[in-house]
């Protein structure tokens, strides 16, 4: 847990994240220059919820997406938008319409979805979300299954250069180590976003081609496949289109296996993060600091992940130490919300961090990601 008081910033006890200065507190008081800029960042959280993370659970006009459909209502197949994908699937990949017929008939909403999707872990404040995957248990059970793996986590390191710790890290907060991988019927949930979730329908449509497709490669019956409220599958959580570009087949038994197959689900973790440029023992993220000290790296800041900048601009800027990333990659400046009264720890993200945004676009996921890496090489 992370225990605070009105002069110490944030201490890792127990199932918490890495501190700065090796676990030694750094003072941070009410009074002083950091009080007001702590009271305007949490002005700032509130209006935002938190720059750099999905905005799902965010007030927006109109009513939410569940609130216009029923539970078990029949999805409308003479639609024009499922014509138009029946008509792709017939003529583009060879799909009979006696095929279609029998495996959308009778297909309809699942509202918990919906209910789901504006709501999501991202949008909550570091403080609330880490514990819920940074845990004992989790960290005992990651060590456990590094040592019950070490041969082909030894291989994969070797093949792709991703270090072990990080891709039992994602393991175990997609999975709990493959013991949780969804009990949503994925073929109902695609089905259901692409129908009524309209801010997403175009990327789910994608999606549900896509498993169509995988489904019929892999021998796999599209109706028995579960997983997520959000679409994604399997002990890697892939969503469809990640499955068919990053999946691989490490154990050679001619399948791409998330469900069972331990060696392809490490595997294929390492090898998207290995596609998006990852440094085997390059840095991944780097403190700088409870506040940032010029209006340029707040305006960096504000751009979310899209805000980057040279380490050497942050590091004059900020009046701090800053390792030189790989290949003259530029940083991201991430911000925690470590309390409720506002309370941030700024980081510079290198293209590491970035690499496991690129698996989920949000900075609480590659951070929590991260410290679990840590705690799991204790």
């Amino acid at each position: 847990m992370v225990i605070t008081d009105l002069c110490v910033t944030p201490v890792t006890i127990g199932e918490s994240g890495r501190p700065e200065n090796n676990g030694k507190p750094r003072p941070h008081c009410g009074n002083g220059p950091g009080s007001w800029r702590a009271a305007v960042h949490l002005l700032l959280l509130l209006l935002m919820i938190g720059a750099g993370a999905p905005l799902h659970a965010a007030a927006q006009d109109g009513p939410l997406a569940a609130d216009l459909v029923k539970d078990g209502q029949p999805i409308a197949l003479d639609s024009k938008p499922y014509r138009d994908l029946f008509k792709e699937l017939r003529e583009r990949h060879g799909y009979t319409q006696k095929e279609l017929e029998k495996i959308f008939g009778g297909v309809t909403i699942l509202r918990r979805d919906l209910e789901l999707m504006d709501h999501q872990w991202e949008s909550r404040p570091w403080y609330e979300y880490y514990p819920r995957f940074v845990t004992p248990r989790a960290i005992t059970e990651g060590r456990r299954q590094l040592r019950r793996n070490r041969e082909v986590l030894n291989r994969i390191e070797k093949k792709l250069g991703v270090e072990r710790e990080i891709v039992v890290a994602i393991w175990g907060i997609e999975s709990r180590y493959g013991q949780n991988k969804g009990e949503f019927n994925l073929f109902r949930t695609l089905n259901t976003m692409f129908d009524a979730y309209p801010r997403r329908s175009n990327f789910y449509r994608e999606q549900l081609v896509d498993f169509l497709l995988l489904c019929r490669e892999n021998g796999v019956d599209p109706l028995s496949v579960t997983g997520s409220y959000g679409g994604a599958f399997g002990q890697t959580q892939f969503i469809p289109s990640s499955f068919r570009e990053y999946a691989v087949d490490f154990d050679k038994d001619g399948r791409r296996d998330v469900w069972s197959s331990v060696p392809d689900v490490l595997a294929s973790i390492a090898n998207y993060l290995h596609r998006y440029k990852w440094t085997f023992g390059a840095p991944i993220y780097m403190d700088i600091g409870h506040e940032l000290r010029n209006d340029r790296l707040n305006e960096i800041y504000g751009q979310g992940r899209k805000g980057l900048a040279d380490w050497r601009e942050i590091m004059d800027l900020q009046k701090v130490d800053l390792p030189a990333p790989s290949e003259s990659g530029k940083l991201t400046i991430v911000g925690l919300e470590m309390d409720v009264r506002g309370t941030m720890r700024y980081l510079a993200g290198y293209p590491n961090f970035q690499a496991i945004t690129k698996w989920n676009n949000s900075n609480r996921y590659a951070m929590a990601v991260t410290e679990l890496a840590e705690r799991l090489k204790e």
